[in-house]
């Protein structure tokens, strides 16, 4: 795609697919209906994450009648957080749509959190005020996640699960996202000062195949959550908080050590306890010291991109379109 015709995309709107085969031709007509409202240019991109029916065929398929659609298939299933990164990082538009490709989330409400980005905010989040799903196995445990992440990051989004979401292209790009971290996309971002709203938006059943998530990733989310208030905490100073964090463990370890030789030297007498203790916080003090170490270097040397995952396919030149309302970014 050449600069010129990069710099006319307003709105990139990237939906990660796998396994989806029966759904991806009525999303597309739904999102092209949607963005026809809206006028300005428009770009469209599919990630297929590693499918095994023929969702990419589909999608193959679609763009080669259609100059606005663009399709990355990743080598393997990464899951939907490496997969929206990855439509992230092909994106040219000065505002980006993320959404889910089970035909859910609802693409007339791409006008409206386009709305709130041109009020000023950098992220618009989706939120499912009357959510299609079970209530045991789907709502409640999403209600208290994100009940739980509002407490643990400070940033009380009632649905932090919701995929439907806009953000100014400079903005998202500048967040790092791995492992399951989509969901926590507004704490990440509040590490760059973005401002964040909350849109009611619409939702749906699903009408084809089965969830990709289940009960399981409660875990995850414990482990993400914890890594992403870690990075909220420590992100500007990760080797002194870690330092602060060694040094009770160090303190702990010198009175370990110094017990152990007053009672060699002063009462004749040698235990292995307060060596075993001595040894034992020694290392964690070190395995903390080291721990800040990588962290700086981490936050020092920049985020990991997924181009090497990502196979570009079916792109082709953009078209000018016609003489409709822009977009404002």
């Amino acid at each position: 795609m050449s600069e010129a015709l990069k710099s006319q995309v307003a709105l990139s709107i990237i939906v990660p697919l796998h396994n989806e085969e029966e759904s991806i031709v009525l999303l597309y007509e739904a999102i092209k209906s949607a963005v026809f409202e809206l006028g300005g240019e428009h770009e469209i991109i599919f990630v297929d994450d590693g499918s095994r029916d023929r969702t990419f065929d589909y999608a193959a398929g679609l763009a080669a009648n259609d100059c606005c659609l663009r399709v990355v298939k990743l080598r393997g299933n990464y899951g939907q957080t490496p997969a929206m990164v990855a439509g992230i990082e092909q994106a040219c538009g000065a505002i980006l749509i993320t959404m889910d490709g089970d035909l859910q989330n609802d693409p007339r409400d791409i006008g409206v959190l386009i709305d709130k980005i041109e009020d000023g905010y950098d992220i618009a989040v989706g939120w499912r005020l009357k959510r299609r799903d079970r209530w045991l196995t789907r709502k409640l445990p999403s209600r208290l996640a994100n009940w739980l992440i509002g407490r643990v990051t400070g940033i009380p989004i009632k649905d932090n699960g919701c995929s439907l979401k806009a953000f100014r292209g400079e903005v998202i790009k500048s967040v790092p996202l791995y492992s399951d971290m989509h969901r926590f996309i507004p704490a990440m971002a509040s590490l760059t000062g973005a401002r964040v709203a909350e849109v009611r938006v619409r939702h749906h059943a699903r009408r084809f195949g089965v969830s990709k998530y289940g009960l399981l990733r409660a875990y995850k989310v414990l482990i993400d959550l914890f890594v992403v208030k870690t990075v909220i905490s420590f992100a500007e100073r990760p080797l002194w908080w870690f330092s602060v964090l060694a040094w009770p463990a160090i303190a702990i370890s010198v009175f370990a050590f110094a017990l152990a030789i007053y009672q060699f030297f002063f009462e004749s007498t040698y235990s292995m306890v307060p060596v075993g203790m001595g040894l034992l916080f020694a290392s964690a003090a070190a395995f903390a010291f080291f721990g800040g170490i990588m962290g700086e270097i981490i936050y020092k040397t920049g985020n990991l991109k997924l181009s090497e995952l990502a196979l570009v396919t079916a792109k082709q030149p953009r078209a000018t379109g016609h003489d409709r309302r822009r977009l404002r970014s």
